[in-house]
């Protein structure tokens, strides 16, 4: 397909993105990206408690684990305004090419990093893995803005909900690539030799990602209305001061409209993989100890809380059936936001996220088929959140600070949910004494919190998106 076109929109014969590029390259980008996230978080829960945080208890070297995994998301608000500055200044490729480097060398980096079991490295281990998760959220602070305006900013008319849904599908595909890689390996590999090398190999197969993703980014060119900013001299000087003055409203309604899709995400995810793989009873949760060489002491016994009892594997694969939900209700939320619109549609299935939360207990409480159905349900939901934000979320800014201010209120909330959501759920869960149901009664507030700001919020599917600046 060719890179020019005429397009009678834009009033003249230029060279525009081709539809096949700017889907790749949207996609491409995030899916890299997003698989370099969720290798981390799935070895925040299967290896890197044990190998980066040993002589604790099982609990205390899970929190520890989640607290590193929380950091990306302090650095992600960082990451938007470094990113979206350069981005609202100088354009989206190369913002996006730098982004896709910063998270590609930092994955790579990890899976080289030696652990805390080794001599010498006790306080360095855990010390380089922060600075490189932090590194990962500064590059993933500013990749998802730019791989949405990339999509939306080169849409037909009555298309940016479908084409801003493009980018989203990285989040269902990083995950199921990452997580079948992790399968792979542990089934090939004894536990002692996955532990020991074998979880290391995704981190560094993400190079392979990180060449195919550059070399699409490389051949992209700049989105007609960014290119209209250039012509037209609006280019902000300082984006992040005139996203403040101008647009402070909508960086608040921004933040809060993505609340709840981060905490469902992030508890259907982390906390149900920790959930589900927790030892069904005391006894159970001993016998695995022992048969693993290391008895429980009496500490962790008195910690201990009980969870599903699936084997790692077993529901790592549950997590990926749901997830294809995931990806299939994201391409169905497109042209519904098209049809009933951003707002109305939102709002719609956030009331579903506010049910499906009271719903936490009885389908946890219903074995394999309550456990599947908990799994399918929050992912659909999830996608059917999570697809139209590639949209609304830049619509709510002018041209020349949408960089930016799209990125801090997609990261600013990823600290008000997703940094403290798999933190807060495993507290609650203990606190109940195993029970979900206060993790449920969390996902339905932050439910209540988003459907506020929706409901203060205007329709963004008729404005006119490139005709406009701040």
């Amino acid at each position: 397909m060719s890179s020019t076109a005429t397009s009678a929109e834009h009033g003249s014969a230029k060279q525009v993105n081709s539809r096949g590029r700017v889907i790749v390259a949207s996609l491409i980008g995030t899916t890299v990206e997003f698989y370099d996230f969720y290798v981390y978080a799935t070895a925040a829960v299967l290896v890197f408690p044990k190998l980066f945080f040993p002589g604790q208890n099982e609990t205390t070297q899970l929190l520890a684990s989640f607290a590193v995994f929380g950091v990306a998301f302090i650095a992600r608000p960082l990451g938007s305004i470094v990113f979206g500055h350069f981005g609202d200044k100088f354009g989206r490729k190369g913002t996006l090419v730098a982004s896709l480097l910063t998270m590609g060398i930092a994955t790579f980096l990890i899976g080289c990093l030696p652990t805390a079991t080794v001599p010498g490295w006790t306080f360095w281990a855990p010390a380089l893995l922060v600075v490189l998760r932090f590194a990962q959220g500064l590059a993933l602070g500013g990749e998802w803005s730019g791989a949405a305006l990339l999509a939306t900013e080169n849409a037909p008319a009555n298309k940016r909900a479908i084409y801003g849904t493009f980018p989203q599908l990285g989040a269902p595909i990083g995950f199921i690539i990452a997580n079948v890689l992790f399968l792979i390996f542990s089934y090939t590999l004894t536990p002692a030799a996955f532990e020991a090398w074998g979880w290391r190999v995704p981190f560094l197969a993400s190079a392979v990602m990180v060449i195919i993703g550059l070399y699409v980014r490389l051949k992209l060119i700049e989105t007609p209305a960014f290119t209209k900013v250039l012509e037209s001299k609006e280019v902000a000087k300082l984006p992040l001061a005139r996203v403040f003055k101008t647009s402070w409203r909508p960086l608040i309604l921004g933040t809060f409209i993505m609340l709840a899709t981060y905490v469902l995400f992030y508890l259907m995810t982390t906390f149900t993989l920790t959930y589900g793989t927790r030892a069904a009873s005391l006894d159970a949760a001993k016998a695995a100890a022992v048969k693993a060489g290391k008895p429980m002491t009496d500490a962790a016994a008195a910690a201990f809380v009980p969870g599903l009892g699936y084997t790692r594997n077993d529901f790592l694969w549950m997590l990926i059936a749901g997830v294809v939900f995931f990806g299939i209700f994201t391409l169905v939320s497109g042209p519904l936001a098209e049809k009933f619109g951003r707002r109305k549609m939102l709002i719609a299935v956030t009331f579903g996220i506010l049910a499906f939360g009271l719903l936490f207990v009885p389908l946890f409480s219903a074995g394999f088929v309550g456990a599947m159905a908990l799994l399918v349900i929050g992912f659909s939901l999830m996608g059917l959140t999570f697809g139209p934000m590639g949209a609304l979320l830049p619509e709510l800014f002018p041209t020349n600070v949408r960089y930016t201010g799209s990125a801090i209120s997609y990261n600013v909330s990823s600290i008000l949910g997703a940094a403290v959501a798999p933190f807060i759920a495993v507290w609650l869960w203990e606190l109940a004494g195993g029970s979900t149901v206060l993790v449920g009664v969390y996902l339905a507030s932050m439910a209540v919190l988003t459907l506020i700001a929706l409901f203060v919020s205007k329709e963004t599917r008729d404005l006119d998106y490139e005709n406009n600046v701040a």
